[in-house]
């Protein structure tokens, strides 16, 4: 495994991380770090991710609830695999 985590899970509870670096590429098996107890996974990336957007770390089906530093911030509008990206083309508030 390597030194520098790719993704950064900000809450044991949360089931999206976010990419910390710059050019994550489709397929990459990245060292995974949850912040909040400093734990340590492996997931592999399933799509190119935008630093600073998100990757799933579990299956979600339409409606399924999104949480980041351990709040709801959304809910899912598109099915999303493991391991693929998590933004605007399937996620969305559920404030309007």
């Amino acid at each position: 495994m390597q030194e520098k985590p790719q993704l950064l899970v900000h809450h044991k509870g949360d089931n999206v991380g976010v990419v910390v670096i710059e050019g994550l590429t489709s397929s990459t098996n990245m060292l995974c770090v949850t912040t909040e107890d400093n734990s340590q996974f492996e997931l592999v990336s399933k799509n190119d991710v935008p630093i600073g957007h998100k990757i799933a770390l579990q299956d979600f089906a339409e409606g399924d609830t999104v949480m980041k530093y351990g709040q709801d911030i959304g809910k899912i509008v598109k099915a999303v695999g493991k391991g693929e990206h998590v933004h605007t083309h399937n996620l969305k508030t559920k404030r309007w």
